[in-house]
């Protein structure tokens, strides 16, 4: 499983630390025996977690430059992406954030397992934005929540620095959710970047990272409760 991370990383040009093949292994392990019981992913075997978990969350660190940033990852789940980001590029100073208690009792179990150093935090994003050492605090905010991208702006531009990103992953038919975001992402004082799509090495499978660039400070009106986000979202 780790040959595959391994090869895969090369051929997005990204070199791996010597510590992280076996980081990745026990990751896998404790996924693997772990991972059902806390409802944290549904892909299975080792091929398809290297290639749809690890490969695809390391892959960002093609589209932009993580290097010493203060990164969140937003309803982080199983930790994709922001652990494998940790591991391939350890100057990056990680937080977990999720809502639920059993999954951010797996990262902390996991995070001291492959010795990397992230704050896990149990917090729902709509009020951990709204607390002074978080709000426009970090770099870069990515998520891989599933959720439309209005709703996953509202929730994520709040947390970012001005002149910082939010990186949604998202699937190369998410169109018409740039359109229908267009309004969420003005209002929470960012605009649109870029989209990128990437090939995940050694499949034909392709994702897209949109890129959302926060210019100005966010209107601490937002985010709204959950609720209110749900059925009214910008």
């Amino acid at each position: 499983m780790s040959d595959i991370t391994l090869q895969g990383a090369k051929k997005l040009n990204i070199t791996l630390p010597p510590e992280t093949e076996a980081a990745f292994e026990a990751y896998y392990d404790l996924l693997s025996t772990h991972g059902e019981n806390v409802n944290l992913t549904a892909i299975s075997g080792a091929e398809s977690v290297a290639h749809l978990h690890f490969l695809d969350s390391i892959a960002l660190l093609t589209i932009a430059d993580f290097k010493t940033a203060k990164v969140i990852d937003i309803g982080s789940g199983a930790g994709f992406p922001g652990v494998p980001l940790k591991l391939a590029e350890p100057s990056v100073d990680l937080t977990l954030l999720d809502a639920t208690r059993k999954r951010i009792d797996f990262l902390e179990h996991l995070c001291a397992l492959i010795n990397i150093d992230a704050a896990c935090i149990h917090a729902r994003a709509e009020e951990a934005a709204h607390t002074a050492d978080m709000r426009e605090q970090y770099d870069i905010c990515v998520s891989r929540a599933v959720a439309k991208l209005n709703s996953l702006c509202e929730l994520c531009l709040p947390f970012v620095k001005p002149q910082g990103l939010f990186i949604a992953m998202k699937s190369v038919n998410s169109e018409d959710e740039l359109r229908a975001a267009h309004r969420a992402i003005e209002a929470l004082g960012a605009q649109l970047h870029k989209c990128v799509d990437y090939t995940i090495p050694d499949t034909d499978i392709v994702h897209r990272a949109v890129i959302i660039k926060k210019t100005s400070k966010t209107s601490e009106r937002y985010p709204r409760r959950f609720a209110r986000i749900q059925k009214s979202p910008l």
